[in-house]
């Protein structure tokens, strides 16, 4: 079958779907937000329990992190991201979601070459250019600041 470039393009079109924007906004924003929300509420269910802010607020990211964790392990994690988007992408949680989903998937081909080789494949460019930019903020900031 050959098809033109103008005749793939009407057919891509016609396929698929349009987006809806305003929705998919909204159940990022609510989930992403709700997300934030019990971070909040874990900090200052730590500083009830006594402990000072910083300390609080590394108990939250810890808490945050395993809780991602554990719903990436029980698959949960992913039907919650299908509705929110970017909303489970941005918080700390997405950050362990994209290091702990490669190690459940690639668990099946061993702890070396499947867990060990794979587990950084989506996390990997994030903490490289990460760290990327913040070696050359702390250059600039030698310099200028």
């Amino acid at each position: 079958m050959n098809v033109s470039k103008q005749q793939y393009a009407e057919m891509a079109k016609r396929a698929s779907k349009n987006s809806r924007w305003y929705v998919n906004t909204a159940k990022a924003f609510a989930i992403g937000g709700g997300i934030c929300l019990l971070g909040q509420a874990l900090t200052e269910l730590y500083r009830a329990l006594g402990a000072d802010k910083a300390d609080a607020s590394a108990w939250c990211s810890i808490t945050l992190i395993a809780l991602s964790v554990l719903l990436t392990a029980l698959g949960k994690y992913e039907k919650i991201a299908k509705h929110a988007g970017a909303g489970t992408l941005v918080p700390i949680t997405g950050f362990a979601n994209a290091v702990a989903a490669p190690a459940v998937e690639y668990k099946t081909e061993g702890y070396v070459l499947g867990v060990g080789a794979k587990i950084f494949s989506i996390a990997g460019p994030v903490i490289l250019y990460g760290t990327a930019a913040g070696v050359v903020y702390g250059v600039l900031y030698a310099l200028f600041g």
